[in-house]
């Protein structure tokens, strides 16, 4: 399946119902008086979380949207129905913006939470409502209102638990299709991984937790570069980085561990603060010189390191328990 983070909308809302203009006309009704009932109020423009919903695929091949206008009003003191408003699902980690200023209208995080974006038009109140002692036969009535129009974007931000970066060929598909059901496509060559894929793990202690494997990054992701910003936005939503570097690369760990947490900190700075765990992989064909050097620089700058051979299925329980225990210290999802 594609995926598809970003859509750009149109949205009107329906046009109140206009008020009636009319007169009872009964044969033994002597003073008929004005009955013009008032507009129906035009329909308004909601989205809805879906938790079945994983893209934004849809509004792709819609970019326009109008809810029914109110029904007019009617003789005899009828008022004109309402129009039904329209209901738009989406994903859970949609953010709803306003196209001109950037304004955030809504977050969607859980299902069935709802986000009233554009309101329908109030509808016209009828003659009847105009009589006065004074004025027993008005012949005036208002029109209905407009609804509200808005031009916006939605942006789709995942919701994971856990996240995983590093730079392209890093063996984070590997990982994911190892520890999860997830199946990624994986293969020799940068930029795999177009779309960011979700897996469920096991714990083993009956529990689980969601975790992404992001798009692989590269210096100056932040600005665009590579895949860039387009999925660098997803790391917002994550609690806990799993920091993937290449233990089988020609080229030094440390200075690909640090062009990496570079980007996250350029990108935005509670991006670079999240909780990390840094993985080696590919330790099953380690280059041993470049690994010991990453060694050394880790024990100069207090972290751990995980290594880890997705192939060999080695280390990989250790890591999960890591995730596991961060995760149930509280860390609350950005």
């Amino acid at each position: 399946m594609k995926f598809i983070d970003t859509a750009a909308l149109k949205l009107t809302a329906g046009k109140g119902g206009d008020g009636a203009v009319s007169f009872r006309r009964e044969k033994y009704v002597p003073k008929g008086g004005p009955d013009g009932g008032a507009g129906g109020a035009g329909a308004g423009i909601y989205f809805v979380g879906d938790k079945n919903r994983h893209t934004l695929m849809d509004f792709r091949y819609k970019s326009a949207y109008k809810a029914p206008d109110g029904e007019k009003g009617r003789g005899r003191d009828q008022n004109g129905a309402a129009g039904e408003d329209l209901i738009l699902p989406v994903p859970l980690g949609t953010v709803i913006k306003n196209a001109l200023t950037d304004e955030i209208i809504a977050d969607i995080t859980k299902d069935g939470e709802t986000a009233l974006v554009v309101r329908g038009g109030r509808g016209g109140r009828g003659n009847a409502s105009f009589a006065t002692p004074e004025q027993r036969a008005p012949r005036i009535a208002e029109e209905g209102r407009p609804g509200e129009e808005a031009d916006i974007v939605l942006e789709l931000k995942l919701l994971a638990d856990a996240g995983i970066v590093g730079f392209p060929n890093a063996g984070k598909s590997t990982f994911i299709s190892v520890v999860s059901a997830a199946k990624p496509k994986i293969a020799d060559y940068p930029f795999t991984t177009l779309a960011p894929n979700l897996g469920v793990v096991k714990d083993g202690r009956g529990g689980s937790f969601v975790i992404a494997d992001m798009p692989g990054l590269i210096e100056n992701a932040h600005q665009g570069a590579g895949l860039g910003q387009q999925f660098l936005r997803h790391i917002e939503r994550t609690v806990v980085l799993l920091h993937f570097i290449d233990a089988s690369a020609e080229e030094s760990m440390t200075e690909r561990y640090e062009t990496i947490r570079r980007e996250l900190s350029l990108y935005g700075a509670e991006t670079g603060e999240k909780p990390e765990i840094v993985v080696a992989s590919k330790t099953d064909s380690a280059n041993a010189e470049n690994l010991e050097d990453f060694r050394k620089y880790a024990s100069e700058k207090s972290f751990k390191i995980y290594e880890i051979s997705s192939a060999a299925h080695s280390g990989l329980e250790e890591l999960i328990s890591a995730v596991r225990e961060l995760l149930e210290n509280g860390k609350d999802r950005a």
